[in-house]
């Protein structure tokens, strides 16, 4: 899954209990995220929790969450 976070493009791959974040790279790479998600958190939370993780970067205009 990948999701538009804030303007930047974070990529989630997993199951709940189970996600492993990371950067898609512009050439199919994948970059480890520097963030960790908890077990806990459920597919449909995702968005929710990336909002609240990186609330603080959200720039003008670049101020949602959206699954892509």
């Amino acid at each position: 899954m990948l999701f538009k976070v804030f303007g930047k493009i974070v990529g989630i791959a997993g199951q709940a209990g189970s996600w492993h974040a990371f950067y898609p790279g512009s050439d199919g790479t994948r970059r480890p995220a520097d963030f960790v998600i908890p077990v806990e958190i459920s597919e449909e939370g995702l968005a929710e929790y990336l909002a609240d993780l990186f609330h603080e970067d959200a720039a003008p205009g670049c101020d949602t969450v959206t699954r892509l």
